[in-house]
């Protein structure tokens, strides 16, 4: 998969329906142990919860996805929680929603409204990114050259790390995969094949709250 959501940093949120509380932990998971840690964690922190409810979500194709009532009535906590992570179009995702009980029975559509919407509180807490898989490549120019490579980055939203300035300039920049044959084509054809085009790594990368984060692939 070239590009998906996932999470960035993890959050949580709180809901209250008839005075039952329901909290929702948000954590990234790539594999299932790491999802299962996190919902252990999540049931030791919370020991003294009527329920700690969960679902995840592991893999880029979304090859395994699990889902726990832990005792509530059957289809009424762990499936919400996991047709929000669906729907929402996040990966490598886990979601554990903890349950105070305050008295009042909320019946089975009170249920899953309650988990549903204590999901998306938890998901609206954590930092999402989109994750593009991706290339380093460097760009090497002389200053002539500079404004028509600047213009094509900036007119196709290429992401740039770093650009150094010597006597000629290198642009670090990251390529979406997918983009890479087209950008270098276009980058050369306005330069008259004068621009040194340094392909590096294969990663992915993204942009988390004005900042450019690079992951390894």
């Amino acid at each position: 998969m070239n590009r998906y959501q996932a999470v960035f940093e993890g959050g949580s949120g709180e809901i209250v329906e008839k005075k039952s509380r329901f909290i929702a932990h948000v954590q990234a998971a790539e594999t299932v142990e790491e999802a299962q840690q996190f919902i252990d964690d999540i049931k030791k922190k919370y020991w003294d919860a009527r329920h700690n409810c969960s679902a995840f979500s592991v893999g880029v194709d979304r090859v395994i996805t699990r889902s726990s009532d832990d005792g509530e009535p059957s289809g009424t906590a762990g499936k919400p929680i996991l047709e929000v992570i669906l729907g929402s179009g996040i990966h490598n995702i886990v979601i554990v929603v903890t349950r105070y009980f305050g008295g009042t029975l909320l019946g089975t559509g009170g249920l899953v409204r309650a988990y549903t919407e204590a999901a998306r509180a938890g998901i609206e807490q954590a930092v999402i990114i989109e994750k593009i898989s991706g290339n380093r490549v460097d760009l090497e120019t002389d200053y002539t050259d500079l404004g028509k490579i600047q213009y094509i980055l900036a007119q196709n939203e290429v992401t740039i790390e770093d650009t150094d300035y010597t006597d000629k300039v290198t642009i670090h920049t990251l390529f979406p995969k997918e983009e890479k044959q087209r950008l270098s084509k276009m980058l050369v054809e306005s330069t008259g094949g004068r621009v040194g085009i340094v392909e590096g790594d294969d990663v992915y990368f993204g942009v988390a709250e004005g900042e450019v984060i690079v992951f390894d692939e």
